[in-house]
């Protein structure tokens, strides 16, 4: 393809409408596939559903086709297109008796506008960044949550069995009491024999759900900080470089308009007197 019309394609299919365009679709598409769940509804308009999921699965294969053909190799380098690229293969399989698991991944087209939508995507690029730190603390909260069922089967398994009368059971118990819901009731159904047991329950909770936990949304809050600095510092970076360059055609545009001047001046005359005269 010459490279004049790569570059006019690539422009509109970058183009803020195309956009909003592809945004619709996927709109309409998660609209069918919820009105897909109503047996009485899939029933009566089966044909126009099916319709409408051929006519949607076809504007996508023609979105991709579309941007392939504008970026060429370089749609391949990005993972997001990778993403699309991925769930609109998937639509394309055939839905027989020994696949019709994959039906169900229709609804993963509707996860398209998080490509396609760059506030989402930089809020899913910041999560990704940020695994490494989540990993830690994820770590440090499964520890806690562990050593606090063990401790909890080994003090109250007799005073409150249905909570604690074994570690499984423990274990759930502390994890609903880390979402504090209802805790208070397992509290009390614990105090009602051990008196002191709000301690344990008290120290657990301000160890998780106060520090472990607002550690984790610090790590998030961060990484989404990060995200939105380097995205705003490449759109000051391409600012700065078409500053540069319309700078640079200044003063190459000053300099070309300097040399007409000099050439156009006459030759400075020869005032030097002759030699031998006084």
């Amino acid at each position: 393809m010459p490279s004049i019309s790569r570059e006019r394609l690539r422009v509109f299919v970058d183009a803020p409408a195309f956009q909003r365009a592809v945004i619709a679709v996927i709109t309409l598409n998660a609209i069918a596939l919820g009105l897909e769940t109503s047996p009485e509804f899939a029933d009566q308009h089966a044909t126009a559903l099916l319709v409408t999921d051929r006519l949607i699965i076809a504007i996508f294969v023609v979105e991709i086709l579309l941007r392939i053909a504008a970026y060429g190799k370089a749609f391949f380098r990005d993972p997001w297109n990778w993403f699309d690229l991925i769930i609109v293969g998937v639509a394309l399989v055939p839905a027989s008796e020994s696949l019709s698991i994959l039906r169900l991944f229709r609804f993963l087209r509707i996860l398209r506008l998080i490509s396609v939508v760059p506030g989402m995507r930089r809020v899913v690029s910041a999560l990704f960044t940020a695994i490494p730190g989540l990993a830690s603390i994820l770590v440090l909260l499964l520890l806690a949550l562990y050593i606090a069922a063990v401790i909890g089967e080994r003090l109250f398994h007799q005073a409150a069995p249905q909570h604690f009368g074994d570690f499984s059971t423990s274990l759930f118990t502390m994890f609903t009491v880390l979402t504090v819901e209802n805790w208070p009731q397992v509290a009390q159904d614990v105090m009602a024999t051990e008196p002191l047991a709000w301690i344990f329950f008290a120290a657990f909770i301000v160890i998780t759900a106060f520090f472990i936990l607002n550690l984790l949304i610090g790590v998030i809050v961060s990484a989404m900080e990060a995200e939105v600095n380097a995205s705003h510092w490449k759109a000051d970076q391409a600012i700065e470089l078409e500053q540069h360059i319309a700078v640079m055609n200044e003063i190459r545009a000053l300099n070309e308009r300097v040399d007409r001047l000099t050439a156009a001046l006459p030759a400075p005359a020869n005032t030097r007197p002759p030699e031998g005269s006084s």
